[in-house]
């Protein structure tokens, strides 16, 4: 695909691996429509930062959580835009829950925001995706291949978007192309102490960590060179998956 003067969505674009992929796609020549919940000064910041590059960038507040959330996003970017070829799904919950302490309420938001959302703002955009022959890419998490059950609610629905990407992929064929990344350790969550992070990066083979650059450049590739991919989903990961 051919990313210049391309009108790309990335949901919760304010920051840490949203705004990376915001502004990688900025500097790739596309205008970026960045997406937020609460974060609306860092989102100014994200679209400072894509205009700066010469390209059109605007920010769009949306609970993703909400019915209407995803369907109201789609129609303000189109509305502005006149056309949306890429959406990226960054946005996500992550919030720690364990078997002795799930609630109701917080399993449900973070199914809608990390599940239900990406599949609502495929549903709301299919036709414009369609119609530019566009892409996909949702922010999966290799993970899921080894389950946390202290973020069983997280796993459970990133577990559920690596099925989404499949099945997205085969509604979508052959006009759009549905892909996911799933980033190991790109950014450290801001309550994981020095033993923790310590710990996890002995199961990386590389043995570091990564950055929101590595899947912003993994997204990149996959926009400007995977053609011939979808229904895949790439580990970004210094190779945990293979541990």
């Amino acid at each position: 695909m051919e990313l210049r003067e391309r009108v790309v969505l990335v949901t919760g674009a304010a920051r840490r691996v949203g705004r990376a992929i915001a502004e990688r796609l900025a500097t790739a020549g596309c205008h970026v429509a960045v997406h937020y919940h609460r974060s609306a000064d860092a989102a100014l910041e994200v679209v400072a930062a894509c205009r700066a590059q010469g390209v059109l960038a605007e920010a769009f507040e949306a609970d993703l959580a909400t019915v209407s959330g995803p369907e109201d996003l789609v129609g303000t970017v189109l509305a502005r835009f006149q056309r949306l070829d890429v959406l990226v799904n960054n946005a996500s919950s992550f919030e720690k829950m364990t078997l002795d302490e799930f609630r109701w309420d917080a399993w449900e938001r973070t199914m809608r925001v990390n599940l239900t959302a990406p599949m609502a703002l495929a549903f709301a955009a299919r036709a414009a995706l369609r119609a530019a022959q566009g892409r996909i890419v949702n922010l999966c998490d290799v993970a899921t291949q080894r389950p946390w059950p202290d973020y069983l609610a997280y796993i459970v629905s990133k577990g559920g978007l690596d099925t989404l990407t499949q099945v997205l992929a085969r509604s979508f064929a052959p006009e759009v192309n549905v892909v996911g990344v799933a980033p190991g350790v790109a950014e450290w969550p801001e309550h994981y102490d020095e033993a923790l992070r310590a710990r996890l990066l002995r199961r990386v083979p590389l043995g570091r960590a990564g950055s929101p650059a590595d899947i912003a450049a993994a997204v990149h590739f996959l926009l400007a060179d995977g053609d011939y991919i979808t229904g895949a989903i790439l580990p970004v990961d210094g190779g945990r998956h293979i541990r």
